[in-house]
């Protein structure tokens, strides 16, 4: 089974994999080298290959991973969709980033504004860091998820007072580790969003006015992740109207939040 389309693409359908693994294959999964340590675990794959490796060993059939749910007769009724189906990070990943991080005394919110550039939507999907600009004075930790910072939003990102250590995020593993770490993750449609909400992460996935398909529309929710909440653009195609009601949501949310569950 291999990876043909995008990193978000891959993360979302691998729920598939030990679907094939019950029906009696071993599975040999071929994948970008970032999501490698990330799928080495993941309960059906008896061998995860990157994309970097030579001659892949031999097989007997394959399946692109956007194939899987259409081999599955997936309806809208049938996706599997179990809070969380990837594996756990290990403990020692998870506490190299709670060190990290420090002392817990608010609500820890990861931010991704923006997504791969070369994305034919992605004009639509990723927007200013400056847009947050409205949520950074609200009473919580933000952390910054965000790799590949673009030049435009780097000298205000290294005033905004956000925790950025995206240095330490070498592969997906390191980001599952740290998303591991936070009560919630906001999000445009990019593969962080993807890889929090197959995680069990709380993820409040920014989604533009035509949005992929797999978002459908006229709802708030998602029939691929349980934990997902959906914030939409509206016919004006205005992203500071979303990130409006995400401000909202968010005071509720941080309100509600007691620091004594979190020593």
């Amino acid at each position: 089974i291999h990876m043909d389309e995008g990193l978000g693409d891959t993360i979302q359908f691998a729920r598939y994999l030990p679907m094939v693994a019950a029906q009696g294959a071993r599975v040999l999964l071929l994948v970008s080298d970032a999501l490698c340590p990330l799928f080495a675990g993941l309960a059906g794959v008896s061998r995860c290959l990157p994309l970097s490796t030579g001659a892949l060993p031999p097989f007997d059939a394959y399946c692109p991973m956007s194939g899987l749910p259409f081999a599955f007769g997936t309806t809208i009724e049938t996706i599997p969709n179990a809070r969380s189906y990837l594996p756990l990070p290990p403990r020692d990943r998870v506490q190299a980033w709670q060190d990290r991080l420090g002392f817990r005394d608010r609500l820890q919110v990861g931010l991704v504004w923006s997504g791969n550039p070369k994305h034919s939507n992605d004009h639509n999907r990723s927007l200013p860091f400056e847009l947050l600009s409205s949520l950074l004075g609200l009473d919580a930790t933000f952390v910054s998820l965000q790799k590949d910072v673009r030049p435009g939003d780097r000298a205000l990102l290294g005033q905004s007072g956000i925790v950025d250590l995206t240095d330490h995020l070498t592969d997906f593993a390191e980001t599952a580790a740290l998303i591991s770490c936070l009560d919630l993750v906001i999000s445009v449609d990019t593969s962080v969003a993807h890889l929090a909400a197959a995680l069990g992460c709380p993820t409040w996935i920014l989604l533009p006015y035509t949005p992929d398909y797999r978002w459908l529309l006229d709802r708030d929710d998602s029939p691929w992740y349980p934990t997902a909440r959906l914030f939409r653009q509206g016919a004006a195609r205005d992203y500071a109207e979303v990130i409006d009601r995400v401000r909202s949501d968010l005071s509720r949310l941080i309100a509600d939040w007691p620091a004594e569950r979190h020593p």
